[in-house]
C-alpha cells in the first residue's frame, strides 16, 4: 500500500483524465495525497519582455497555477479523497527534474500521472515530462496513458 501519493497536475485535457483515473488508485490506498503543479516563472524574462510587464505575467501564472491546483484538489474531494495542495515555482530549467524533487523532499512513495503519449516528431519537439519523470524518479511511477482525439 503506498501511504505518500504525488499527483502532478497541469491545465491539460490529459491531466484531468489522469487525475479521474488516479482518483480510484488514491481511494483504494487510503494515503495521504499531494497535488502539485509547476510553473516558470523566467518564460516571459526574456525576449520581447520589455514590452510586457513581467510582474503581472507573473502573478497571473501564479494564480492559474494555484486555479489548476484547486480544481483538481475539488474533484478529488468530490470522490472522498482529502489532499493537499503545492505550487512549484522553477526559473527556467525542467519540470521533470521540479517533480522529481519534489517526490523526493515530500517524500512520495509514489507519483500518479498522466501521459499524452507523444511519438515521433511530436515526442520530439513537445519532449515528455512523464518521460523525464519515469528515467529518474525515486519511486515508482504510475502512468495513465491518454488517447489523443483525432
Amino acid at each position: 500500500m503506498y501511504q505518500r501519493i504525488l499527483i502532478p497536475v497541469d491545465d491539460s485535457d490529459t491531466s484531468r483524465q489522469a487525475l479521474i483515473e488516479a482518483t480510484r488508485f488514491c481511494c483504494d490506498q487510503h494515503g495521504r495525497t499531494r497535488l502539485v503543479h509547476v510553473i516558470d516563472l523566467a518564460q516571459f524574462t526574456w525576449g520581447g519582455a520589455e514590452f510586457v510587464d513581467v510582474g503581472e505575467l507573473q502573478t497571473t501564472l501564479r494564480e492559474t497555477g494555484r486555479k489548476v491546483l484547486e480544481s483538481a484538489r475539488a474533484l478529488l474531494a468530490e470522490n472522498g479523497v482529502e489532499t493537499e495542495t503545492v505550487l512549484l515555482e522553477i526559473w527556467g530549467g525542467s519540470t521533470a527534474t521540479t517533480l522529481i524533487e519534489a517526490a523526493r523532499d515530500w517524500p512520495a512513495d509514489i507519483i500518479v500521472m498522466g501521459s499524452h503519449g507523444w511519438t515521433g516528431l511530436d515526442h520530439l519537439l513537445l519532449g515528455s515530462v512523464a518521460e523525464g519523470v519515469i528515467r529518474h524518479a525515486p519511486v515508482p511511477v504510475l502512468i495513465f496513458p491518454i488517447k489523443r482525439q483525432k
